[in-house]
């Protein structure tokens, strides 16, 4: 896998948030504690990073991908009891939005779920 190293280390906080959080608060709690985990491992990111879609050069969505690490990985994050298909597919677009190859979709739900899609 692309990146793999990087990968395993924001699942490694990914895990030690959920473990130190556990499940139930609103995603905005878990984004700002991955934040603060992100910055002493001394990973680079940008957190609310502007996603824009293009068709035939003009601009026809705008959203926000959570973070984008070290300028190679979109990590969506979620706070819901399941993920879906249509989160999975949410990740798949910022990866072709933004041209970046991997992506983790993180949910902190009742168990603490990760998928990797690489593009």
């Amino acid at each position: 896998m692309k990146y793999e190293e990087l990968v395993r280390e924001i699942i490694r906080i990914f895990y030690k948030v959920y473990n130190r959080l556990g499940y139930g608060f609103l995603e905005k709690v878990y984004e700002n504690a991955m934040k603060i985990e992100l910055e002493k491992s001394g990973i680079k990111f940008s957190n609310q990073f502007p996603v824009k879609v293009f068709y035939d050069g003009q601009v026809v969505g705008d959203y926000v991908a959570d973070f984008i690490v070290d300028g190679k990985i979109v990590v969506e994050l979620k706070a819901i009891s399941n993920i879906s298909m249509k989160d999975s597919n949410q990740l798949l677009n910022y990866l072709s939005a933004t041209s970046k190859v991997v992506g983790l979709l993180l949910n902190f739900g009742e168990r603490p779920i990760f998928r990797i899609r690489e593009k």
